[in-house]
């Protein structure tokens, strides 16, 4: 792999950089492939694995499946997500406040990694508002989080600079912030011909412009969790130095394994992959000054589109009781927390919402067609009827193929699921077997050899 020399002079010097090791890391075959298991959803895997240190539910794979196959990946019970990446479960673990909801922005989101990866570590009734400017990868951000099954969320398409009105609003904001990509050169050599100085001033003058906008979102004492996955200083220090000195962002140190092999480089930290078991990273913990609290509080606000009691009713019938609210917008019905109600309509008025907290589905005469996100809420009614499929029907059904199993079921709208995950829907006929399975998701290929 034959690595810029305009990219090794720059780390010359740098904190924890070995030149011959660096090298010799990006000549090696195998590379680390990591998973991070949905807490809510716990699947038993039919792989080996290792557990990674810094994160709670991730875990290294002996070798790497083919996880468009699996249906436990469709079914979200885990994320394929880079190792290093996940060291943000140590910053949240340690700097977070866990007694009080909280306010949270994912500012750089899809297509999801660290944004599924926030909501499972925070506190009740907490909410996630997860943002993307581009709209193709913000559809990916919500299909993501769907899939996951989160509840409390907002997914957003705003460019960072229309935040502005959520000044002092956040209690933490993420900014996994696009970068020159040095760091996953090893997953993605093509992205070597891409790379050059003038791109990484390029992106160094972007992340300033996107670090701004999101600190001014932050509330006095909340955090800014910084990232991304290039070497480059002027991508990485360059950009948390300037806080410090600008804004008197104050560092946060972290409490790390030694085992683990993060180096230290103020004022945050690096993995070097011929140290850490993972890819290129660069992460710090910036917390806004303390100036006196200042926080939006939610007003009282009417809405005209919540449902009727009958149309509760028929919504009630298919999902647990809990204090949601319903309500119908573009014919689709979504469900929000009761304590996110007043707050979340006055972020729509801000922002650009594309999905919000779950979908249901559409009343269509007296009766509900459900939702393919409905079925991965784990929100269910245990009145739903739930048909185990085999591997083999699983991928059928995933492939949005016919699948044969009238004589196994009873009629009606049931979940297909695989291990007792949900998958989806499916709607029993007398005659045959309707698969819903979104169409925009199903499997393309027809085996493991296309």
């Amino acid at each position: 792999m034959g690595l810029p020399a305009a990219l090794l002079d720059q780390l010359s010097g740098t904190v924890g950089f070995d030149r011959d090791a660096f090298l010799q890391s990006h000549q090696d075959a195998t590379l680390p492939t990591s998973i991070r298991l949905n807490p809510t959803k716990l699947p038993s895997l039919p792989y080996a694995t290792q557990p990674i240190g810094w994160a709670n539910h991730g875990y290294y794979l002996s070798e790497r499946p083919s996880f468009t196959f699996d249906p436990l990946f469709h079914a979200g019970t885990y994320y394929v997500q880079e190792a290093s990446s996940m060291l943000l479960e140590q910053a949240v673990k340690q700097f977070l406040p866990k007694d009080r909801p909280l306010r949270v922005l994912d500012l750089c989101a899809a297509p999801g990694g660290k944004a599924t990866h926030l909501y499972s570590l925070l506190p009740p009734n907490s909410f996630l508002v997860a943002n993307e400017v581009i709209r193709s990868r913000a559809l990916v951000l919500r299909d993501n989080l769907i899939r996951w099954g989160v509840q409390k969320a907002l997914v957003t398409q705003n460019d960072p600079e229309q935040f502005s009105a959520l000044e002092n609003y956040f209690d933490w904001v993420t900014v996994d912030a696009p970068c020159s990509g040095s760091g996953l050169f090893r997953k993605d050599p093509d992205a070597i011909a891409h790379w050059s100085p003038g791109a990484v001033q390029h992106c160094s003058l972007r992340q300033q412009r996107i670090v701004s906008a999101a600190w001014q979102t932050l509330r006095p004492g909340g955090i800014l969790f910084y990232s991304t996955c290039s070497y480059s200083t002027q991508e990485n220090e360059d950009i948390s130095t300037r806080l410090i000195q600008e804004k008197g962002a104050r560092p946060l140190l972290l409490s790390l394994q030694p085992a683990w092999n993060i180096t230290p480089s103020s004022p945050g930290y690096r993995c070097w992959p011929d140290k850490a078991k993972g890819e290129g990273f660069y992460f710090c913990c910036l917390q806004k000054p303390v100036e006196g609290e200042v926080a939006m509080v939610a007003k009282k606000v009417r809405t005209e589109k919540t449902l009727s009691k009958k149309e509760v009713a028929i919504v009630r019938e298919w999902i647990k009781e809990e204090d949601d609210l319903y309500f119908q917008t573009q014919r689709s019905i979504y469900g929000w927390p009761r304590l996110c109600w007043d707050e979340w309509h006055q972020l729509i008025k801000v922002l650009n919402v594309i999905y919000s907290g779950f979908r249901v589905g559409q009343i269509m005469g007296d009766k509900l067609v459900p939702d393919h996100a409905l079925a991965l809420s784990q929100r269910l009614h245990q009145g739903i009827p739930l048909v185990s499929l085999t591997v083999e029907e699983a991928i059928l059904y995933l492939q949005r193929k016919p699948l044969s199993l009238a004589e196994r079921v009873e009629k009606g709208w049931c979940i297909a699921a695989y291990q007792q995950h949900p998958l989806g829907w499916i709607n029993i006929l007398s005659s045959r077997v309707n698969n819903y399975y979104p169409k925009e998701l199903r499997i393309l290929k027809e085996s493991l050899t296309d």
